[in-house]
């Protein structure tokens, strides 16, 4: 079962662009370039942090590494 998430980047806390939602799924997302995948190498590509919005299901990708993420307490 896929637990919610809050997030932030420094102090502040990441909220949905669309809903104003401050939980997420988080999923590991690959940014596939054209150049790689022709080449077959598309396991060499960079990876983002998918955050997807509980309530709306708004995708938004982060490649910033000081993203943190916080468990909600059940």
């Amino acid at each position: 079962m896929v637990k919610p998430v809050h997030a932030a980047i420094g102090q502040k806390t990441i909220r949905c662009q669309v809903c104003d939602n401050d939980t997420f799924r988080e999923r590991e997302v690959k940014l596939n370039s054209t150049g790689m995948e022709f080449f077959n190498m598309a396991w060499a590509n960079e990876s983002a942090t998918g955050l997807i919005c509980w309530s709306c299901g708004y995708v938004h990708l982060f490649v910033n590494r000081d993203i943190r993420l916080y468990r909600m307490r059940e």
